[in-house]
């Protein structure tokens, strides 16, 4: 059977490839594909990827078939269509490769019925650890960070006493001072947003497939990103 690979971020260059199609027996686990992969090239990302079988985070033993999209996840760091609700929208997801404009956002998200909204905007700085940065670059595994940031949206609702959320996360090159992620949670009452948007950047960063390179005065890199937990590593513990 075959299966197409992807790889993002420090892989592409581990691996010196985007991906490609792979010759696999029938009956194979993600952990032995993950195994035959890896004698290609020794490197300590091995451990730490997650692992996306046709979109969806998938364990070491689930089994492949032919024509599956498997994509290998490095830590994350964290334009498409953007995902709506009803109108009001009460979520809204976005990937953009334009400036993000984060008064659209905000218009775009406030009722009557809300006491407050809480903005997280991340921007980016000119220096990482004493290193002059001159610019950044996002990718991301598109169609599944959409959807993984769609689950965030409509499991911050469930878990928090807030009204709409609008997300919208740049991808491509991005220069000091722009956003590269932009937040919106309203809420009848401040305590339920601020809780509802703190979780929401700190899980988004965790789990949904965004990575970060910076390029410097002196070179460039792929930045460490946020470990993924530990039921998402296929590969954490061998």
């Amino acid at each position: 059977m075959q299966v197409g690979v992807l790889y993002f971020g420090v892989l592409k260059e581990v691996l010196s490839s985007n991906g490609g199609d792979v010759t696999l027996p029938e009956g194979t686990t993600v952990a032995q594909l993950m195994e035959q992969l890896r004698k290609s090239a020794s490197h300590p990302v091995w451990s730490a990827l997650a692992v996306a079988v046709n979109r969806e985070y998938a364990a070491a033993s689930t089994v492949l078939h032919d024509g599956d999209e498997v994509a290998l996840l490095p830590p994350v760091s964290g334009g498409s269509e953007a995902i709506r609700g009803p109108e009001p929208a009460v979520t809204q997801v976005a990937l953009t490769y334009q400036r993000i404009d984060r008064a659209v956002l905000v218009a775009g998200c406030q009722q009557p019925s809300d006491g407050a909204f809480v903005v997280f905007d991340g921007v980016v700085r000119d220096n990482t650890r004493g290193r002059k940065t001159l610019y950044l670059d996002y990718e991301a595994y598109e169609e599944m960070a959409l959807a993984e940031m769609a689950k965030l949206a409509a499991e911050a609702r469930t878990r928090f006493a807030i009204n709409r959320v609008a997300m919208t996360h740049r991808l491509g090159r991005l220069e000091i001072g722009e956003s590269s992620i932009v937040i919106v949670v309203t809420s009848a009452h401040r305590g339920a947003a601020f809780d509802a948007c703190r979780w929401l950047i700190d899980t988004l960063k965790r789990t949904v497939p965004v990575w970060k390179k910076e390029h410097f005065a002196d070179g460039a890199v792929w930045t460490d990103g946020e470990p993924f937990p530990a039921e998402l590593q296929p590969g954490a513990s061998e």
